[in-house]
């Protein structure tokens, strides 16, 4: 039997870690174009498994982390539990979550699709302290918009900041794809400030996602117009 082998040949600018930068892909008997936000997703996410949840919660009760964790836990008996949760209400089309990886293939945070409701749902992502700063954010959020816009249907996604969380609200509004949504969507601002934390809303639409991604790799216009 004859293997059909096939070279990945990168397009694009999108900014990534080094450790991607450095890939090299040689050539095969099939020649396939694949975006960066395509190797992102093969390379930094997977789905959640619970033999990576002892090193996922030694990373989220970090001080400067655990505030931020939509899912607490504290043990790890209770993020085990917590764990076998998600992957069952994944299964039911309650949530969408991904373990983020490193260049090794070590388990860095999570990044999760809450509360999907009619093609739409809340944004939580972490990752582990000493991995702030370090270049994973960015793409790891390309790959999930990736696979949530164009393979899985999701039409909306909604990002809940705490006001107190300068970090992360710095972070989303560098993003050029993310709308402050405080006054667009004032019902859904109210209800998530029900409680005693105060949000700020934002969304990320696909078609706003779909134009930048279009800016940034020209060659995916035709396939995400088709989408």
């Amino acid at each position: 039997m004859v293997r059909h082998q096939v070279s990945l040949v990168l397009v694009g600018s999108i900014p990534t870690p080094k450790f991607f930068s450095n890939k090299k892909f040689r050539g095969g008997r099939t020649t396939r174009v694949c975006s960066v936000l395509e190797l992102e997703a093969i390379r930094m996410l997977k789905k959640r498994e619970l033999q990576d949840a002892q090193a996922l919660y030694e990373l989220m009760v970090h001080p400067d982390v655990f505030p931020f964790v939509r899912q607490k836990a504290y043990s790890y008996e209770e993020f085990l539990f917590l764990t076998k949760q998600t992957i069952e209400a994944e299964e039911r089309g309650e949530l969408i979550s991904r373990t983020i990886l490193d260049e090794w293939g070590a388990p860095i945070g999570t990044i999760n699709l809450f509360d999907i409701q009619d093609g739409a749902g809340f944004l939580g992502t972490w990752l582990g302290k000493p991995y702030h700063g370090k270049g994973y954010n960015k793409p790891a959020k390309d790959a999930f918009f990736n696979e949530l816009f164009y393979d899985l249907s999701i039409q909306t996604i909604f990002m809940r900041i705490r006001k107190i969380n300068v970090r992360s609200t710095m972070a989303a509004e560098k993003l050029p794809y993310v709308s402050f949504a405080n006054e667009t969507r004032k019902s859904l601002l109210d209800e998530i400030n029900a409680g005693q934390d105060l949000y700020n809303l934002y969304e990320i639409s696909k078609d706003s996602y779909t134009i930048h991604t279009m800016r940034s790799v020209p060659s995916l216009a035709e396939e995400r117009m088709e989408a």
